[in-house]
């Protein structure tokens, strides 16, 4: 059996990190693959070529559950409802399914401080979420129809990996987040319980002795010293989040952003 960590938010780190992973158990013909999602979600892209990975890894004949940690939301649930079962704490923070695109419009701060920018364009959308101006109406029109465009694609993925109608997962699929045990209830979730829970599990599915079967961990992300010293992990999750503001803004995400 295999084994997959997907921590913190999913980008192009995270997407070239788990694809190699996921071709290792692929190559290695793994009958089973304990996926540990803990999870915000990220960049739709990443998610998605993520979740296709997934699929053909089960079309080769491995079995694949995925263990929801502390939350496992937004693209955290895209990834999730690859798998063949989902496994969450009763109190892991799911849902979010929908998706989100922020700009900055720093136009009267520019303006303060005597800053302006000229712009040449070669169409009226080219400069799309500059910073130095709102949005038009016909702006933020086709900018709605992209993110309906994206919120499709998502409901459309959870409704087939979870075997649900669409109209069923939009009545829940409004950016509201919920518990595991919530998830249950709306049959986003197969069971309650620890990653243990969905290690046996998979071990049933594939048909492996669970007495005899010990993950092996694939794509183990790198190590941070600053991780061992006291109060440095919410330090560092300052710049981390601002630099994430920055990375991803103008894009569209499934991302849970508190």
């Amino acid at each position: 059996m295999a084994r997959i960590a997907i921590e913190g938010p999913i980008g192009g780190a995270t997407r070239t990190r788990v694809l190699k992973a996921i071709k290792q158990v692929q190559d290695r013909e793994c009958a089973a693959l304990l996926l540990r999602i803990d999870s915000p979600g990220g960049t739709v892209g990443d998610s998605q070529e993520i979740h296709g990975a997934l699929l053909r890894l089960k079309q080769k004949g491995c079995k694949v559950v995925a263990s929801f940690g502390n939350i496992s939301a937004s693209g955290g649930v895209y990834l999730g409802v690859a798998a063949d079962k989902i496994v969450a704490n009763p109190g892991t923070i799911t849902g979010s399914i929908g998706v989100i695109l922020r700009g900055n419009n720093l136009s009267k701060l520019l303006e303060r401080v005597g800053v302006s920018f000229e712009t040449v364009k070669s169409g009226q959308f080219k400069d799309i979420l500059s910073p130095d101006r709102a949005l038009s109406g016909a702006e933020r029109d086709l900018l709605q129809s992209l993110i309906d465009s994206s919120y499709g694609q998502f409901v459309e993925a959870v409704a087939t990996g979870r075997g649900l109608d669409e109209a069923s997962v939009r009545g829940f699929a409004d950016g509201r987040v919920f518990t595991g045990a919530q998830g249950l209830e709306l049959g986003l979730v197969d069971a309650l319980g620890d990653e243990e829970t969905a290690r046996l599990l998979a071990a049933e599915l594939a048909g492996l002795d669970p007495e005899k079967t010990k993950p092996i961990t694939f794509g183990t992300p790198p190590k941070r010293f600053g991780g061992v010293l006291p109060g440095r992990g919410q330090l560092r999750g300052v710049p981390e989040a601002l630099s994430l503001e920055l990375a991803w803004s103008g894009q569209p995400l499934w991302l849970y952003r508190p």
